[in-house]
């Protein structure tokens, strides 16, 4: 299940739920205690699936990270 965001429309604090993506449930804000919450967009992260037989993570082999 992804965690999902939610920002209190009184105190402004963000709390994340772990919830599944079509839940409706209202959710309170866990400083203030306010029902007045709204889901927020935020980043995430996603691992790749797929392994690379180069030693390299650049597809170049030039990474000017590394």
């Amino acid at each position: 299940m992804p965690i999902f965001e939610y920002r209190c429309t009184e105190c402004e604090h963000v709390t994340p739920f772990l919830e599944k993506p079509d839940n409706h449930k209202a959710h309170a804000c866990e400083k203030c205690g306010s029902k007045g919450t709204k889901k927020i967009f935020s980043t995430f992260a996603a691992k790749s699936g797929t392994s690379s037989s180069s030693s390299s993570s650049c597809p170049t082999g030039t990474c000017p990270l590394s």
